[in-house]
C-alpha cells in the first residue's frame, strides 16, 4: 500500500502515538530542571515518581470499559486528557503535590496507550496491514521533537512550567487528529461466558517482552539527560540530545522495520534487537564523554526499535480473533509495568550505585528476551 494510504488508514492512532511522544520527550529532557525545582536527588525523584505506575495500571484495567462506554470518541478524548495532564508537573514546587501530578500523567497515558494499541491491532486485522512499527515510529519522532525543542527552550532559560505547558498545547493540537467518523474499537468488551483465562499465555509472554523493551527504553529516555549532564559534565542542550538521539534512531529504524517485519522471522528479530540494544546500553554505561554516550544510545535505539512493536503485533496475530483487542490491552498492561516502574526503579539504582549502574541493569534485562521469544514462538501451535 502507498505510504500516503498507510498514513490515512492509521491517522488516528498515529496522532495519539505522536502526541504521547512529544509529551514524554519533553518530560525526559526537562527532568533536570524539575529535579532542581523540587530540590531533590535521583533517589528521591524516583520515589516521587512511584505513584505514576499505580495510577497507570488502574487506568489500564479500566481502559476496556472506558473504550466501550465512549465508543468512537474514546481515543481522542483520552489523548486530549493526556495532553492536559502534562501541564501539571511543571506548575508544582511543593513535594507533596508532585506525586499527584505524576498520577494524573500516568492515568491519562495508561488509558491512551491501551486504546491506541488496540486500535492499531484492529486496523491491522481488518485491513491485513502492518501498522504497529509505523505508529511506534510516530512516538519516537514525537519524542525526539519534544526533547530537542525542550533543549532549545532550556538554553533560552524557559522555566519548566512554561516548557511543559507549551508541549501540552502542541500535543493537544495533534490529538485533535484522533477523531474518526468510525473509530470504535471493537473487541474490548468481554464476551459472555469467556473468562480471563480465555486469553491464554500470548498476552502474558508478549507483555513480558514489551515490559523489558519499555523498561530499557525508559532507562535512556528518562535518565540519559541526567547521565550526560551529571556524570559526563554536558550542557543542557547536550543533555537533551541524549533522549533525542535514541528517539530519532528508533523512529527511523521503525520506519525501516515497517517493511522488514513482513520479510524476517519476527521471533529472531526480537532476539537480534535485544542483543544489539544490550550492547548499546553497556556502551552508554561505559561512556566517558557525551559523544560516546550518544553512540551507545544510537546502538541501543537500533536494537530496541523493533522489540515492542513486533511483540504487540505478534500478540494481535496469535490471539483468539474474538479477543484480539482484549489480548493487546492485557499485553499493554503488563508491558507498561516496565514503562512506569522502570524510571523509579532506575532512579533508586542511580541513587545507590550511580547512573552507570542503571544502564548496566537495562542491558541485563534485555537479555531476558532471548528466553521469552522462543516461549512465545511455541504459542503458534
Amino acid at each position: 500500500m502507498p505510504a500516503l494510504s498507510l498514513l490515512r488508514t492509521a491517522r488516528a492512532p498515529l496522532a495519539a502515538f505522536a502526541a504521547m511522544g512529544v509529551l514524554w520527550g519533553t518530560f525526559a529532557a526537562v527532568l533536570p530542571d524539575l529535579k532542581a525545582q523540587l530540590g531533590v536527588g535521583e533517589a528521591q525523584l524516583g520515589l516521587l515518581m512511584l505513584m505514576t505506575p499505580l495510577a497507570a495500571v488502574t487506568a489500564m484495567l479500566l481502559a476496556p470499559g472506558v473504550g466501550v462506554a465512549l465508543g468512537r470518541v474514546a481515543l481522542p478524548l483520552s489523548a486530549l486528557a493526556m495532553a492536559a495532564a502534562f501541564v501539571l508537573p511543571g506548575q508544582v514546587t511543593m513535594l507533596w503535590l508532585f506525586p499527584l501530578a505524576m498520577m494524573a500523567m500516568g492515568a491519562a497515558t495508561g488509558l491512551t496507550d491501551v486504546l491506541m494499541n488496540a486500535r492499531v491491532a484492529a486496523l491491522e486485522s481488518s485491513r491485513n496491514l502492518h501498522l504497529m512499527n509505523l505508529c511506534h515510529a510516530a512516538y519516537s519522532f514525537g519524542y525526539a521533537g519534544g526533547a530537542l525543542a525542550t533543549g532549545v527552550l532550556r538554553d533560552g532559560a524557559w522555566p519548566p512550567g512554561w516548557v511543559m505547558a507549551a508541549a501540552a498545547l502542541a500535543a493537544g493540537l495533534v490529538a485533535l487528529l484522533c477523531f474518526e467518523a468510525d473509530g470504535t474499537i471493537h473487541g474490548l468488551a468481554r464476551p459472555q461466558g469467556q473468562g480471563a483465562a480465555g486469553l491464554g499465555l500470548v498476552p502474558l509472554i508478549g507483555g513480558g517482552i514489551v515490559l523489558i523493551a519499555f523498561l530499557t527504553e525508559n532507562a535512556a529516555e528518562n535518565w540519559s539527560a541526567l547521565h550526560i549532564e551529571k556524570t559526563l559534565g554536558g550542557s543542557p542542550s547536550e543533555g537533551a540530545m541524549g533522549p533525542a538521539a535514541l528517539a530519532l534512531t528508533m523512529g527511523f529504524a521503525r520506519l525501516a522495520g515497517q517493511g522488514l517485519v513482513a520479510r524476517l522471522n519476527p521471533f529472531r528479530l526480537l532476539m537480534g534487537g535485544a542483543m544489539l540494544s544490550a550492547c548499546g546500553a553497556l556502551g552508554a554505561a561505559l561512556a566517558s564523554t557525551p559523544t560516546m554516550a550518544y553512540a551507545g544510545f544510537i546502538v541501543m535505539g537500533l536494537g530496541s526499535s523493533v522489540i515492542a512493536p513486533t511483540a504487540f503485533s505478534l500478540v494481535g496475530r496469535l490471539a483468539n480473533p474474538v479477543a484480539r483487542a482484549r489480548a493487546v490491552a492485557r499485553a499493554t498492561l503488563y508491558g507498561y509495568f516496565g514503562y512506569f516502574f522502570g524510571p523509579p526503579m532506575l532512579g533508586f539504582l542511580a541513587g545507590l550505585f550511580g547512573l552507570r549502574a542503571a544502564f548496566v541493569f537495562a542491558a541485563a534485562m534485555l537479555l531476558l528476551v532471548l528466553i521469552l521469544s522462543p516461549l512465545m514462538a511455541r504459542q503458534k501451535a
